[in-house]
């Protein structure tokens, strides 16, 4: 069986060839998270361009997930996206 002996030099472009890949996960990660993980109610209703008291009834009914952060209730992107995918408006 053929021996493979590789030195330092064979192994750099190789080795930073995996480093900019790991960075570049990275990068894609942090600008997933770049934005904020929730956002509190009125906040939140703003987004949605409705007043809070829509997002609070709809919230009560059950019809989006929300969670408490000490006395706050706050809303994910990711629930905010699937609440409008949800009532999404189609003509008939």
């Amino acid at each position: 069986m053929a021996r493979l002996e590789l030195t330092p030099d064979d192994l750099r472009p190789l080795i930073r060839l995996v480093v900019e890949e790991i960075q570049s996960a990275n990068e894609a990660d942090r600008a997933r998270v770049k934005g904020r993980l929730a956002y509190p109610e009125p906040e939140a209703a703003a987004l949605l361009g409705v007043r809070p008291h829509v997002l609070r009834d709809a919230r009560l009914r059950g019809e989006i997930e929300a969670a408490t952060v000490g006395k706050r209730i706050v809303y994910t992107e990711e629930a905010l996206k699937g609440y409008l995918q949800r009532n999404r408006w189609e003509p008939t």
